[in-house]
């Protein structure tokens, strides 16, 4: 499968005006201005790159959906370095079952989803223990391989 551009077909959406609370504080407001200066094309490590900065875990729900495709990208691109997938695995099984960004997906982007931590799982069990992620996958792919 093209896990890039099927992200790409599913969650195509309108690039939104914010991605966070950018009232709330300063670093709401400078997350925000990362997002609002990137592309889905563009976006990289260099912006997301760090668990403890990540402007992702201050993003809207409609801001995580907006750049799930890069969230796919960086996964795939970093499988032998960077390992981002780790870091995507922690906003995907973030508050188990009533995971927000679960909630307020599709059906179809719900299977697609799920569908890509499988790959994962089937296709990279050495990286995925490597980089000590094994679990969250499992815990993520229960999370995500629900119907609706």
């Amino acid at each position: 499968m093209d896990w890039i551009t099927e992200a790409k077909r599913l969650f195509r959406m309108e690039k939104p005006e914010h991605f966070t609370n950018y009232r709330h504080c300063e670093e709401c407001e400078e997350h925000d201005q990362t997002l609002i200066g990137a592309t889905l094309d563009s976006i990289g490590l260099e912006e997301l790159g760090n668990p403890g900065w990540d402007p992702i875990c201050f993003a809207t729900n409609e801001g995580k959906k907006y750049y799930m495709p890069a969230l796919i990208r960086l996964s795939l691109e970093t499988l032998d370095n960077d390992f981002y997938f780790a870091q995507l695995l922690f906003h995907l099984e973030y508050d188990g079952e009533n995971n927000d960004l679960f909630l307020s997906c599709s059906p179809e982007q719900r299977a697609f989803i799920g569908s890509f931590i499988e790959f994962f799982i089937l296709s990279h069990v050495e990286a995925l223990e490597q980089n000590y992620s094994d679990s969250e996958a499992l815990r993520a792919y229960e999370i995500w391989s629900k119907t609706p």
